[in-house]
Formats: structure tokens, sequence, C-alpha cells
């Protein structure tokens, strides 16, 4: 039988791989990379950074095939059927690679930036490619310190506060209004920027890009004081390196505080 390993390699950091993550690493025999693009070319150089440090040389194999694109245009109702159409391109990716350069007795693994439980399609696309039925495996999930643990870590703050729920969503639906009954929420994938909406309240920011990465850049501070050299400084780093990523907490002040 296949095995596959879904291990998650932190936020960026090498020395972020946990013992079990480097112990799955020199489990596997082949390591399927998704490439995705030029301008991306630095997170493929990072895994194979890791790969390189952790792994005897010689021992294993790198597969790698090119990431599909996906319709960022798509808004609205339109947005999940495009993810859906993504996810499902990625999963015929998948099946080829897992079912043309995986032997029946051999272990596989894909490399997940962060933890693959957290805002990762990864092991939604196993599920289906194994409830498509023309090739069976079996697969585990080795967890990893995600964008969010090590934001906060960064900014030597905690994730909530006593007693206090915290939430995490998208840009896309922070846009839409703040979380109620929530005053501690956790924001990724945001392209446009939804905190400027809240810059006039009584909220803190701890926002984070390319964390664990020499590129990392952090701020923190009063969102009405810092949303605009925020903005600028995304928009240099985008510029920059042609991509970004980047993860923020706003915490609402309360009248205790």
């Amino acid at each position: 039988m296949r095995t596959i390993h879904v291990i998650g390699i932190g936020a960026g950091d090498p020395d972020q791989l946990t013992l079990q993550a480097v112990k799955a690493l020199r489990d596997t025999d082949v390591f399927f990379i998704l490439d995705k693009g030029e301008v991306k070319s630095d997170l493929t150089r990072l895994r194979r950074d890791m790969l390189a440090a952790h792994v005897p040389e010689g021992t294993y194999r790198v597969v790698e095939a090119r990431d599909p694109e996906r319709d960022r245009s798509a808004g609205g109702a339109a947005y999940s059927p495009a993810v859906g159409d993504w996810r499902s391109a990625r999963a015929d990716i998948y099946e080829e690679l897992i079912a043309g350069e995986l032997g029946e007795d051999e272990t596989g693994a894909f490399l997940v930036w962060g933890d693959p439980s957290l805002y990762d399609s990864t092991l939604g696309i196993l599920q289906e490619v194994l409830e498509r039925g023309k090739v069976t495996f079996e697969y585990d999930v080795v967890p990893g310190i995600s964008s969010v643990s090590a934001l906060v870590a960064r900014h030597r703050t905690g994730l909530n506060r006593v007693a206090r729920p915290v939430q995490i969503t998208t840009g896309r639906r922070l846009a839409e209004g703040f979380p109620e009954g929530v005053d501690d929420v956790v924001v990724m994938l945001d392209a446009h920027q939804a905190f400027r909406r809240y810059a006039d309240e009584d909220i803190d920011i701890y926002w984070g890009a390319y964390i664990g990465t020499p590129d990392e850049i952090l701020v923190s501070g009063r969102l009405a004081e810092t949303a605009e050299r925020i903005e600028r400084l995304r928009a240099e780093a985008r510029e920059r390196k042609g991509w970004i990523m980047d993860t923020y907490l706003l915490r609402r002040r309360t009248a205790e505080e």
C-alpha cells in the first residue's frame, strides 16, 4: 500500500520543523512539490533547503509539477465554484503524481506551509483523489507551526485574552463586518487590507509578512496609527518580491483596558 505523509513545515523558518516532521521527512521516498512559477521560486527553494538540511542525500527523490492557476478575480457567488474548480484541477495533478511516480510500497510526502489543518487544501484534495477510486493509498498528517502561532510568538503576545474567544477568519469575511461577540480576530488571506475599514475604532493590530523567513516584516500598534505604514510596507514588499503572504491579529480594546 502506498503511504503519503502530509507534513507541516512551519511558517518559513527551517528551525520550526518539529522532531516528528524530521522523522517523517526521513521516512519518505518521494517528495511532491507543486511549482508556483518563477515569481514564487523561493518557496520551492526553501522546501529543497529543508530537505538538504534534514534528509541524507541520495535517500529520496523530488518530483515537481506546475500548480494550476486559480481564478482570483471570482467574487460573490462565483467564489466557491472557482475554488472548487481549482481544487479539482489540483486533484488531477495529485492523482497523476501518486499513480505515476510512487511505487506500491513507497512513501510519498507533500510539504505544507504552516499547519496542514489550517487554511490549506491538501487534506481535502487527497480525500477527493481517494474518492475517485483510481489510486489507493494511506495518509497521515504531521502538524506544523502555523503562521498564526508564529505571528503572535514574534510579537510576544497571546492569541486570546483570559476567558475571551478568538476567531480566525479571512479578509473577505472581515470586509463584511467585524465578527459579532469577538474582540480578538486573526485574519488570513487578506489581499485587499480589509483592516482599513476599522482604522477609526479603538483597535490594536499585530501584523506580519513572510513570517519566519529572512524577508520577515513585523508591525504592531494602534490601528489608526499603523494602518498607512502597513499598507505602504505591504505594497513595497509585494512589488519587490512579486508576491506576499501576511497574517494579522486585530485586538479591540475594551472598557477595562
